[in-house]
């Protein structure tokens, strides 16, 4: 099997050693590079025998002989105003634009972002400073019960960022990350592999908006690392929308480390790709931080998506909350599993966690599990689950005041969406988020 996979995977090998003639990287990054390939090509990509991907299959994307791309060469993507239709207007003046995974100085803008530091990750790495919390974050994750998907992504992760809000900042203007995918050559299907690291210094605050879009239809793999590093009494406001191409594959990973009184908020909107997958893990090892986990998924035909998550409670006095909505149609399948740890010593946790799902279609498939780990003995903890389809009564009480049964149907629908988009305070998402679950329901407001 290991031979199999080294064959299959010549291409991430020369793209590894690609990778290691960039100058200036230090010697332990070339060396954890190598380390994370070898653990790769030992375990291969994760398969159903293993209960986190026990309905995930991706088979498809091993079968795919990918090109990883380590540079930028060859993007036709050149002039910013090509990136219009990708930028919201709240971040026209603060936004970073990664093309193919790796991040483009020259199409990005920060003119808004004043007293923030925000670096190419190699750039970052020669700054002593910032490459010692870079090698902090970057070994910790290392040495954690890695995918193989996450062992490609930090053996093969270029032109990365960095970002550093100062302490005590409350930005006003929101910060954009936007991953934008092209074809890069005809008949080439392209693997890229975005990472970030966001570090919140204390008593400071931010915005992240997070998004994930093509130039064109096609067949191509995004593994992306987003971490975040939440110093004492920082807080972070985080969006992601992922709109990948429909014939793409979206394998993510989020994960925020939470100082003393931190707040972490989330909302993750999953609307493209054909197969997705999102993990996302907030640990809270400081006492009096909190989190809110919110997201939607909406798929139809054959898409597939999975969403994991793991908010871990250390320390005593910690929040979270956690709301994600599913709408299913067609054939698609969702899988949602969320598991809240309390370890032992956390006292007077607060956990809630639920997770909600509409079938439009009798072949739509949803596997759920939430789960709660309780070692602790003074907390407040719940859990649940509901899986239906729209109310009859509720639809005759529409019908029966002349609407007609298809809008009827539509506005319920968009009613069970909106619940998680009205907690967006962006107006250009909201607006975007609007018009694309009502195109999925071929109605108007």
């Amino acid at each position: 099997m290991v031979t199999e996979i080294a064959n299959e995977n010549s291409a991430y090998r020369s793209a590894l050693r690609e990778l290691t003639k960039v100058s200036g990287e230090p010697s332990w990054l070339r060396a954890l590079r190598g380390r994370s390939f070898d653990q790769f090509e030992g375990v291969g990509f994760p398969g159903v025998e293993q209960e986190e991907w026990k309905y995930t299959n991706v088979a498809p994307i091993m079968r795919t002989k990918f090109t990883p791309v380590v540079n930028s060469n060859g993007t036709a993507l050149s002039k910013r105003n090509g990136l219009a239709p990708f930028i919201y207007e709240e971040t026209r003046d603060s936004a970073f634009v990664f093309v193919n995974g790796i991040f483009r100085e020259d199409l990005s803008s920060c003119k808004g972002l004043s007293g923030v530091v925000a670096l190419d990750l190699n750039d970052a790495l020669q700054i002593s400073e910032y490459e010692t919390v870079i090698r902090e974050s970057l070994e910790r994750n290392a040495n954690s019960d890695n995918n193989g998907f996450e062992l490609l992504n930090i053996a093969l992760f270029a032109g990365g960022l960095f970002i550093s809000i100062p302490r005590g900042l409350n930005l006003r203007t929101p910060i954009q990350l936007q991953f934008v995918s092209e074809p890069v050559k005809a008949g080439a299907p392209a693997a890229v592999f975005p990472r970030v690291l966001i570090v919140g210094k204390k008593n400071s605050a931010a915005t992240i908006i997070e998004s994930y879009r093509a130039t064109a239809e096609g067949i191509y793999l995004t593994n992306a690392i987003v971490d975040l590093v939440l110093d004492e009494g920082a807080r972070v406001q985080h969006y992601k929308v992922q709109r990948e191409s429909a014939g793409a594959s979206h394998i993510a990973k989020t994960r925020a480390d939470l100082g003393r009184n931190a707040g972490y908020d989330t909302t993750t909107i999953n609307f493209g790709a054909a197969l997705s997958r999102h993990d996302i893990k907030v640990t809270m090892d400081h006492e009096g931080a909190s989190c809110s986990v919110d997201g939607l998924y909406m798929v139809d035909g054959s898409q597939h998506t999975d969403t994991h998550s793991v908010i871990d409670h250390r320390q005593p006095h910690c929040t979270s909350r956690q709301l994600y909505k599913g709408i299913l149609d067609g054939k698609s399948r969702a899988v949602f599993n969320g598991k809240v740890f309390v370890r032992h010593g956390a006292q007077q946790t607060d956990a809630q966690q639920t997770n909600k799902n509409l079938l439009l279609s009798s072949e739509a498939q949803i596997d759920t599990k939430p789960q709660l780990e309780i070692y602790a003995d003074d907390v407040k903890c719940t859990h649940g689950a509901a899986v239906g389809q729209l109310d009859d009564d509720e639809l005759f009480y529409l019908e029966s005041r002349g609407i007609n049964p298809s809008l009827a149907n539509n506005m319920l629908t968009y009613g069970f969406a909106e619940e998680v988009i009205e907690r967006i305070k962006i107006d250009s998402i909201k607006r975007e988020l609007d018009e694309a679950v009502l195109n999925r329901l071929h109605t108007s407001l």
